[in-house]
């Protein structure tokens, strides 16, 4: 699992403060955690786009005034209009303390169903799950390699050491069906039309 680095600074709190932040291309954060007094700060905006635009779990190194936190995004707001981030939430990870992440699911291989004509049916593309910090994955990859037409996989079917997954052992990840079949076009019927008895001969 890769950590990124952001260095941000402490920031005034109130929603005109905050607007005013905004203005000048940065995010108001808060970091809080398990017995951690909550920190309001700010980065730049340009900053979090790696934390953002990703399909990996990151681990962050964030480093506000001089002071240094191990944590994870946990959430993040954007405008409605922009789809600009406007507020971000940061979690503080300690060694040995379980945590609840949400980790994508990154499908490898090609199926031995889609080389017969078969579709990837993929039903999940993130996974919430729970261990110590030092087990989180970057991603959970799923083998999808030998699956044939009409086999699946399930979560009871991934195995990750340390890594509880938090839905039902059930729950459908992909799928291989079969080709949709095309229907035949149906043929327009012949309309005949009565001749008019006033111009029939």
């Amino acid at each position: 699992m890769n950590a990124i680095t952001l260095e941000a600074t402490t920031r005034e709190v109130g929603t005109k403060a905050s607007r005013a932040l905004r203005r000048t291309g940065n995010v108001p954060c808060v970091l809080y955690g398990h017995n951690v007094e909550p920190v309001t700060f700010q980065v730049p905006e340009l900053a979090l786009r790696p934390l953002i635009y990703t399909d990996e779990f990151h681990q962050v190194e964030l480093i506000i005034d001089g002071q240094q936190w191990t944590c994870m995004m946990k959430d993040i707001d954007f405008h409605p209009v922009s789809d600009r981030p406007i507020h971000a939430d940061f979690q503080v990870l300690k060694r040995g303390e379980k945590i609840t992440v949400v980790v994508p699911v990154q499908l490898t291989g090609t199926p031995l169903g889609k080389l017969e004509g078969g579709i990837i049916e993929s039903y999940v593309h993130e996974l919430e799950i729970e261990c110590i910090p030092r087990d989180i994955p970057g991603h959970i990859e799923v083998d999808i390699s030998k699956l044939k037409i009409g086999e699946a996989l399930y979560i009871s079917d991934i195995t990750l050491p340390g890594v509880e997954f938090l839905a039902s052992e059930d729950q459908l990840i992909v799928s291989i069906v079969a080709p949709r079949e095309e229907e035949p076009e149906e043929e327009e019927e012949e309309i005949f039309e009565e001749p008019d008895e006033e111009t029939a001969d």
